[in-house]
């Protein structure tokens, strides 16, 4: 699953142009330590809850993995 996950954000990344993301850990980071914890059905949940609060009403921050 984890490297599913490197690819898909190795080829994704050149189209979102340089990082901004709002969360540290960012949000790629917090799906592979997700998957790493918790294994693949939580940890899919995790990354993809993580990925929805990404909008422009979330003040980001410190957000670690539970």
């Amino acid at each position: 699953m984890t490297a599913f996950l490197k690819a898909f954000y190795a080829s994704l990344r050149p189209l979102l142009g340089p990082r901004a993301c709002r969360f540290h850990p960012t949000c790629s980071e917090y799906a592979f330590e997700a998957l790493r914890r918790h294994g693949t059905a939580k940890g899919l949940f995790l990354g993809a809850r993580r990925i929805m609060n990404c909008h422009p009403f979330n003040p980001g921050g410190y957000d670690p993995v539970p």
